[in-house]
């Protein structure tokens, strides 16, 4: 099979009680990242399992995401990985066989990464379980942060929405204001999708900590049982946060359309007050345009000055009308 630890784009990583790499047969934690086949097959006959496969990594039901099976635990969560600025939720798989731990994975995740260099600085684990404890820890802390990033971004975006205007500044023009407004739904948008990414692993995690907790064999110490326990209560916290910013970002999207629309309705009433204002000097313009021949105005010599004179009058009454009424 040659060499087990390599650093290509394709990486089976095996970690031993040492902290340091190890051969297949003293591993506690076999890492798979975008797996070979011969990788695959070597993990399973060394280890005795049947690893999962991306579609079956895949699969919504609880009942196909945590399952045990003579002894061994298999779960799966979606998790985010490293995918440009926003992320993407990869589908995780983690087989628990008494004290060994085997990982798949299709993605490169922080999270992993993290737990391998600390393991392999020295801060060594003792087996399967605490690695992915430590594993779970780590997600909870990356999602906790993202959600704190994603409530700066909210912070921010509510903040341009709900600014005061500039009373000596430049007058707003209403194709610039919108474009900006737009502009801040969109970025409060990828934040809410980014909370929904983020929710569909904290979850996932949450239910991993259960099962392991009911389902582990032999049971976990009581050390990492409270850390389990620690990181069930972290989740909840973590929904109430994710609850809270979730109504932060209704109110933000709803804040941006009403601002939009009363942008746009401030032009309808302005167009409306011209339209009605135009109405009458119309109307005078189309009697005197008649030209009969008995309409006693035509023979005036200040006939013309009078027309004009009703038609200007007729357009300032309606404005002071609807000045009067504070329509305007």
């Amino acid at each position: 099979m040659g060499p087990l630890y390599r650093e290509t784009s394709r990486v089976l990583k095996l970690i031993g009680k040492d902290g340091g790499e190890t051969n297949i047969d003293k591993a506690i934690w076999a890492d798979l990242c975008e797996p070979e086949e011969s990788e695959i097959a070597e993990v399973e006959r060394r280890f005795g399992i049947r690893l999962p496969t991306r579609e079956a990594l895949s699969e919504i039901e609880v009942s196909s995401r945590l399952r045990s099976d003579k002894g061994q635990l298999i779960m799966s969560a979606p998790l985010i990985a490293r995918h440009g600025e926003v992320g993407m939720l990869s589908p995780t798989g983690f087989i628990l066989d008494k004290d060994r731990l085997v990982t798949v994975r299709f993605c490169q995740m922080t999270a992993f990464d993290q737990v391998h260099e600390a393991i392999e600085k020295g801060d060594h684990a003792v087996g399967g379980q605490e690695v992915l404890v430590r594993l779970l820890e780590d997600i909870i802390d990356r999602s906790a942060d993202r959600l704190e990033r994603v409530a700066e971004e909210l912070a921010t975006a509510s903040h341009a929405i709900f600014r005061e205007p500039q009373k000596d500044g430049p007058k707003k023009r209403l194709g610039r204001e919108t474009r900006r407004l737009r502009a801040l739904m969109v970025r409060v948008g990828r934040a809410s999708e980014q909370m929904v990414k983020v929710r569909h692993a904290f979850l996932a995690i949450g239910r991993i900590a259960n099962f392991v907790l009911d389902r582990c064999e032999p049971k976990i110490p009581d050390a990492l049982r409270d850390r389990l326990e620690a990181v069930k209560h972290d989740i909840e916290s973590l929904d109430e946060f994710e609850s809270s910013l979730t109504g932060r970002v209704q109110l933000l999207i709803d804040a941006a359309t009403a601002f939009i629309s009363i942008e746009q309705n401030d032009v309808v009433k302005v167009l409306t007050v011209v339209s009605v204002a135009g109405v009458p000097p119309v109307l005078v313009a189309g009697v005197y345009g008649m030209n009969f021949h008995d309409m006693p105005e035509l023979s005036w010599p200040w006939g013309y000055p009078f027309a004009w004179a009703l038609m200007i009058l007729s357009t300032i009454i309606p404005v002071l009308w609807f000045k009067w009424r504070d329509w305007l």
